[in-house]
């Protein structure tokens, strides 16, 4: 039989502050979903966080969107004087 793995170690502490009003409905909700009040406010967070990111890391587009997309991509890139001329510039600051 293969050894189980661990879970991680949850050691970092994160604190809030509720309404009474705000707490007993976590509370309820941990309880009608068999859960702590801990893992229910965490899974509920991290499935909230996962949507947020999903959002800015996540390009959805229709089949002929998707078409015009990658066709823009393949295109040779356009020369902008201006970004040429700010490039060519010293820089203010030094890289470490």
């Amino acid at each position: 039989m293969a050894p189980k793995e661990q879970a991680p170690t949850r050691d970092e502490r994160l604190n809030l502050r509720a309404t009474a009003a705000e707490k007993r409905l976590l509370e309820r909700a941990a309880i009608a979903s068999h859960m702590s009040s801990t893992q229910f406010i965490l899974q509920a967070a991290l499935r909230s966080a996962e949507d947020v990111m999903a959002d800015e890391t996540r390009l959805v587009l229709e089949p002929e969107e998707w078409s015009e997309f990658a066709a823009m991509l393949e295109r040779p890139a356009r020369s902008i004087p201006a970004l040429a001329a700010a490039a060519s510039k010293p820089r203010r600051f030094r890289e470490r």
